[in-house]
């Protein structure tokens, strides 16, 4: 089914807004790529404008950038530590922005958005 991204046909008092028009194609949404840890699997999108997106279904590689050294290195993902965008995604394993994940650099935040962008880049976190 397609997510629509129009507003709601109800005002905030609950009376019906009349419609100007049909749906739009431009109103059209997709539905979000929940990145799991394992094989790296891509996919290319083509997006409103002729744009492309590269979606990033599954990946156990991340980009880590250390804010001492100023170097950006590839480490394997081995597990996700915590994901507070949604407690059930912790649970599945799945990787969003603001994820921590743990490499074998040490613990990493995630930066880019995978479903996105199509890459996996984070920030190491300073051991305390």
């Amino acid at each position: 089914m397609v997510n629509y991204q129009e507003r709601s046909r109800r005002k905030p008092s609950g009376a019906k807004v009349k419609t100007a028009h049909k749906k739009r194609k431009a109103r059209m949404g997709r539905n979000p790529i929940e990145t799991h840890i394992a094989d790296e699997r891509k996919k290319i999108v083509r997006t409103r404008g002729g744009n492309i997106k590269i979606k990033a279904y599954s990946s156990n590689l991340v980009n880590v950038s250390d804010p001492d050294t100023k170097t950006t290195t590839r480490a394997k993902i081995t597990r996700l530590e915590k994901n507070t965008a949604s407690v059930d995604y912790q649970r599945r394993n799945i990787i969003t922005k603001g994820a921590i994940v743990e490499t074998e650099l040490g613990k990493v935040r995630i930066t880019s958005r995978p479903g996105q962008t199509g890459q996996i880049n984070g920030i190491l976190l300073k051991e305390e």
